[in-house]
């Protein structure tokens, strides 16, 4: 995805919404064409899954998604790379057990050749007060 001239930040939300909007609909071929080969999805209890291992997970239903609501707190732009601080509330199913998190995430993306990738995640659970 091509965005010369675009305001990098406007283009990382809305390739945010369609990241999130694709897993929520089950549409894996879209989350992966917009990752980046060596995404690093690492999950709010600290395990990290490769590009690969994480679209498996996703094709097979071990990972499905039923509720994500994600708010893009701050958009970093830091060069060909952009940081996305948000917080990301979901119910999914996770090897056939039910879930929900409350997480803080970072969510990162890099521009290669004109195209934006996401490239890496980390979750964090927010904290119960």
């Amino acid at each position: 995805m091509t965005d010369s001239g675009v305001d990098p930040a406007s283009v990382i939300q809305r390739l945010e919404d369609q990241r999130y909007n694709a897993v929520l609909a089950g549409d894996v071929d879209t989350f992966e064409r917009l990752c980046h080969p060596e995404l690093v999805y690492t999950h709010s209890g600290g395990n990290r899954d490769s590009l690969k291992a994480y679209i498996d997970k996703l094709r097979t239903g071990a990972v499905r998604y039923h509720r994500i609501d994600h708010k893009c707190e701050k958009i970093t732009v830091i060069g060909n790379t952009v940081l996305v601080n948000l917080q990301m509330n979901a119910d999914l199913t996770v090897n056939g057990t039910p879930m929900t998190m409350n997480n803080s995430a970072l969510a990162v993306w890099v521009n290669e050749k004109g195209s934006w990738k996401f490239v890496a995640y980390q979750a964090t659970p927010q904290p119960h007060v």
